[in-house]
């Protein structure tokens, strides 16, 4: 089984930055692909990044060129730095684990991100 532990919300104002951790534990080994998801109060959840076992991103639209998606094979953490923030960006953020198969096999327990304006 993979756990995941997210990190780092928190209160910001317009144009702050805030970065976000996901540390996964367990079978890490099965592990693929990482991703940040959000959802805000009334909608559904989106997908804001991607990030494979070989390094390759992908990015909502409405996040390229804010925010980045990393991580430290270490430390087995992804990270989503987060600049530019915007209140439409005020969400709970949570990450996932998808294995080889293309399962998702964890979902972190949230972190909330609030940005005031």
């Amino acid at each position: 089984q993979v756990q995941l532990v997210e990190s780092g919300g928190g209160l910001v104002q317009f144009g702050g930055s805030l970065r976000l951790s996901c540390a996964a534990s367990g079978s890490i080994f099965s592990i693929n692909v990482m991703g940040w998801y959000r959802q805000a109060p009334a909608k559904q959840r989106e997908l804001v990044a991607t990030i494979t076992r070989g390094g390759n991103t992908n990015y909502a639209d409405s996040v390229k060129g804010r925010f980045t998606i990393s991580r430290d094979s270490f430390k087995n953490t992804v990270y989503l730095q987060m600049r530019s923030l915007k209140p439409e960006d005020t969400a709970n953020y949570s990450c996932n684990a998808v294995d080889t198969r293309g399962r998702i096999v964890a979902w972190g327990q949230g972190t909330q991100v609030t940005v005031s304006s």
